[in-house]
Protein backbone atom coordinates (compact mmCIF):
# COMPACT_ATOMS: atom_id res chain seq x y z
CA UNK A 1 0.00 0.00 0.00
CA UNK A 2 2.73 2.74 1.14
CA UNK A 3 4.19 2.46 -2.76
CA UNK A 4 0.59 2.76 -4.49
CA UNK A 5 1.36 6.23 -6.21
CA UNK A 6 -0.69 9.06 -4.01
CA UNK A 7 -1.28 11.24 -7.00
CA UNK A 8 -1.70 8.28 -10.16
CA UNK A 9 -2.68 5.87 -8.56
CA UNK A 10 0.11 3.41 -10.10
CA UNK A 11 0.11 0.25 -8.36
CA UNK A 12 2.87 -1.38 -10.49
CA UNK A 13 6.04 -2.74 -8.57
CA UNK A 14 8.63 -0.66 -10.60
CA UNK A 15 8.89 2.44 -8.04
CA UNK A 16 12.34 3.80 -7.74
CA UNK A 17 13.26 4.38 -3.88
CA UNK A 18 16.10 7.25 -2.56
CA UNK A 19 16.54 6.92 1.13
CA UNK A 20 12.80 7.58 2.24
CA UNK A 21 11.60 9.18 -1.01
CA UNK A 22 9.52 6.58 -2.98
CA UNK A 23 8.73 8.36 -7.05
CA UNK A 24 6.58 7.24 -9.65
CA UNK A 25 8.02 6.20 -12.67
CA UNK A 26 4.96 6.94 -14.65
CA UNK A 27 3.89 10.63 -13.01
CA UNK A 28 7.34 10.89 -11.19
CA UNK A 29 5.36 12.21 -8.15
CA UNK A 30 7.60 11.78 -5.16
CA UNK A 31 6.28 11.06 -1.19
CA UNK A 32 8.13 10.19 2.00
CA UNK A 33 7.64 6.63 3.66
CA UNK A 34 8.90 5.61 7.19
CA UNK A 35 12.07 3.84 6.39
CA UNK A 36 12.64 1.10 9.18
CA UNK A 37 15.10 -2.00 9.73
CA UNK A 38 13.75 -5.79 9.17
CA UNK A 39 14.43 -8.15 11.26
CA UNK A 40 14.31 -11.94 10.94
CA UNK A 41 14.88 -14.44 13.64
CA UNK A 42 16.03 -17.85 11.72
CA UNK A 43 17.21 -21.47 12.76
CA UNK A 44 17.20 -25.03 12.21
CA UNK A 45 13.58 -26.63 12.66
CA UNK A 46 12.78 -27.72 16.09
CA UNK A 47 15.55 -24.64 17.60
CA UNK A 48 12.89 -22.66 18.94
CA UNK A 49 12.24 -20.01 16.59
CA UNK A 50 8.55 -19.77 17.15
CA UNK A 51 8.75 -20.24 20.60
CA UNK A 52 10.97 -17.27 21.17
CA UNK A 53 9.52 -14.94 18.91
CA UNK A 54 6.45 -15.73 20.29
CA UNK A 55 7.67 -14.75 24.00
CA UNK A 56 9.03 -12.22 22.54
CA UNK A 57 5.44 -10.55 21.81
CA UNK A 58 5.24 -11.27 25.24
CA UNK A 59 8.17 -9.62 26.71
CA UNK A 60 7.92 -6.23 24.47
CA UNK A 61 5.19 -4.82 22.38
CA UNK A 62 7.96 -2.45 20.83
CA UNK A 63 7.71 -5.00 17.37
CA UNK A 64 5.28 -6.64 15.29
CA UNK A 65 6.44 -10.66 15.21
CA UNK A 66 4.89 -12.88 12.39
CA UNK A 67 5.77 -16.11 11.74
CA UNK A 68 6.45 -16.25 7.61
CA UNK A 69 4.72 -20.27 8.02
CA UNK A 70 1.78 -18.04 7.15
CA UNK A 71 2.35 -17.91 3.51
CA UNK A 72 2.86 -21.74 3.16
CA UNK A 73 -0.83 -21.82 3.30
CA UNK A 74 -1.17 -18.89 0.80
CA UNK A 75 1.07 -19.56 -1.33
CA UNK A 76 3.08 -22.68 -3.61
CA UNK A 77 5.92 -23.29 -2.34
CA UNK A 78 7.72 -25.50 -4.51
CA UNK A 79 10.21 -24.24 -6.79
CA UNK A 80 12.75 -21.03 -6.26
CA UNK A 81 10.65 -18.63 -7.71
CA UNK A 82 7.47 -19.48 -5.38
CA UNK A 83 10.01 -18.87 -2.55
CA UNK A 84 11.43 -15.63 -3.79
CA UNK A 85 7.56 -14.92 -4.24
CA UNK A 86 6.99 -15.69 -0.74
CA UNK A 87 9.96 -13.38 0.53
CA UNK A 88 8.87 -10.21 -1.85
CA UNK A 89 5.59 -10.77 0.23
CA UNK A 90 6.68 -11.08 3.19
CA UNK A 91 8.23 -7.77 2.89
CA UNK A 92 5.25 -5.86 0.77
CA UNK A 93 3.81 -6.76 4.28
CA UNK A 94 6.62 -5.58 6.72
CA UNK A 95 6.87 -1.96 4.47
CA UNK A 96 2.93 -1.60 5.07
CA UNK A 97 2.94 -2.48 9.15
CA UNK A 98 5.96 -0.57 9.55
CA UNK A 99 4.23 2.73 8.53
CA UNK A 100 2.70 2.40 12.14
CA UNK A 101 6.50 2.82 13.37
CA UNK A 102 7.37 -0.45 14.64
CA UNK A 103 9.56 -2.48 13.12
CA UNK A 104 8.74 -6.26 12.05
CA UNK A 105 10.54 -9.11 13.55
CA UNK A 106 9.92 -12.52 11.11
CA UNK A 107 10.32 -16.40 12.54
CA UNK A 108 11.84 -17.86 9.46
CA UNK A 109 13.80 -21.09 9.14
CA UNK A 110 14.68 -20.92 5.34
CA UNK A 111 15.35 -18.46 2.07
CA UNK A 112 17.73 -16.43 3.80
CA UNK A 113 19.71 -16.09 1.11
CA UNK A 114 16.87 -14.53 -0.66
CA UNK A 115 16.71 -11.25 1.96
CA UNK A 116 18.74 -8.98 0.14
CA UNK A 117 18.05 -9.64 -3.53
CA UNK A 118 14.76 -8.87 -3.48
CA UNK A 119 12.77 -5.53 -4.67
CA UNK A 120 11.10 -5.15 -1.18
CA UNK A 121 14.77 -4.84 0.07
CA UNK A 122 15.21 -1.26 -0.88
CA UNK A 123 12.15 0.15 1.67
CA UNK A 124 14.25 -0.98 4.89
CA UNK A 125 16.84 0.62 6.65
CA UNK A 126 18.71 -2.67 7.35
CA UNK A 127 17.85 -6.11 7.01
CA UNK A 128 19.32 -7.76 10.18
CA UNK A 129 19.44 -11.55 10.26
CA UNK A 130 19.82 -13.58 13.95
CA UNK A 131 20.07 -16.75 14.09
CA UNK A 132 19.15 -19.32 17.25
CA UNK A 133 21.43 -22.38 17.65
CA UNK A 134 21.62 -25.16 20.52
CA UNK A 135 23.87 -28.10 21.30
CA UNK A 136 22.81 -30.97 18.79
CA UNK A 137 21.74 -33.09 21.61
CA UNK A 138 19.76 -30.80 23.16
CA UNK A 139 17.99 -30.06 19.32
CA UNK A 140 17.08 -33.57 18.84
CA UNK A 141 15.39 -33.63 22.21
CA UNK A 142 13.35 -30.12 21.22
CA UNK A 143 12.67 -32.45 18.03
CA UNK A 144 11.27 -35.58 19.53
CA UNK A 145 10.26 -35.13 22.77
CA UNK A 146 9.31 -31.81 22.46
CA UNK A 147 7.43 -31.73 19.49
CA UNK A 148 6.83 -35.81 18.94
CA UNK A 149 8.92 -35.81 15.55
CA UNK A 150 10.23 -39.36 14.89
CA UNK A 151 11.44 -39.01 11.13
CA UNK A 152 15.10 -39.27 11.12
CA UNK A 153 15.44 -37.21 8.06
CA UNK A 154 13.96 -34.24 9.21
CA UNK A 155 15.77 -34.51 12.52
CA UNK A 156 19.25 -35.00 10.43
CA UNK A 157 18.67 -32.49 8.06
CA UNK A 158 18.03 -29.65 11.33
CA UNK A 159 21.50 -30.73 12.77
CA UNK A 160 22.86 -30.17 9.97
CA UNK A 161 21.06 -26.97 9.34
CA UNK A 162 21.96 -26.18 13.35
CA UNK A 163 25.45 -27.06 12.33
CA UNK A 164 25.64 -24.50 9.28
CA UNK A 165 24.63 -21.51 11.56
CA UNK A 166 27.37 -22.63 14.48
CA UNK A 167 30.33 -23.15 11.90
CA UNK A 168 29.00 -19.79 9.27
CA UNK A 169 28.69 -16.62 9.39
CA UNK A 170 26.35 -15.85 6.31
CA UNK A 171 24.34 -17.75 3.76
CA UNK A 172 24.10 -16.98 0.03
CA UNK A 173 26.33 -13.83 1.09
CA UNK A 174 23.63 -12.85 3.55
CA UNK A 175 25.21 -12.30 7.15
CA UNK A 176 24.01 -13.46 10.28
CA UNK A 177 24.21 -13.04 14.17
CA UNK A 178 24.23 -16.32 16.50
CA UNK A 179 22.39 -16.74 19.62
CA UNK A 180 22.94 -20.03 21.72
CA UNK A 181 19.54 -20.61 23.69
CA UNK A 182 20.43 -24.11 24.68
CA UNK A 183 19.47 -24.64 28.16
CA UNK A 184 17.67 -21.51 28.98
CA UNK A 185 13.45 -20.86 28.80
CA UNK A 186 11.58 -19.27 26.22
CA UNK A 187 10.78 -16.24 28.24
CA UNK A 188 15.04 -15.84 29.19
CA UNK A 189 15.90 -16.15 24.96
CA UNK A 190 13.12 -13.48 23.93
CA UNK A 191 14.73 -10.77 26.40
CA UNK A 192 18.14 -11.27 24.92
CA UNK A 193 16.51 -11.70 21.43
CA UNK A 194 15.05 -8.28 22.68
CA UNK A 195 18.36 -6.69 23.69
CA UNK A 196 19.99 -7.57 20.51
CA UNK A 197 16.59 -5.99 18.11
CA UNK A 198 17.72 -2.89 20.32
CA UNK A 199 20.77 -2.70 19.73
CA UNK A 200 20.38 -2.66 15.93
CA UNK A 201 17.44 -0.07 16.26
CA UNK A 202 19.85 1.89 18.33
CA UNK A 203 22.38 1.60 15.57
CA UNK A 204 20.27 2.33 12.48
CA UNK A 205 19.08 5.74 14.60
CA UNK A 206 22.75 6.39 15.19
CA UNK A 207 23.40 6.45 11.54
CA UNK A 208 20.46 8.53 10.82
CA UNK A 209 18.66 5.87 8.74
CA UNK A 210 15.01 6.23 11.08
CA UNK A 211 13.26 8.89 10.08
Amino acid sequence: MVDICPLCGNYDWDKTVDGSIITCPQCGHGWAFLKLPLFVVTGASGVGKTTTVQALQRVSRDFVCLDVDFFYNLMPHETEADYMAQTEQAQSLSRDVMQCGRPVVWAQAGNIHMLDKTYGARFFSGIFVLALTCPEEELRRRMTAGRGISDEGWIQSSVDYNRYFMEHDNIGGVAYERLDIGGIRAEEAARAVHAWLRGKMESCAGQGDIL
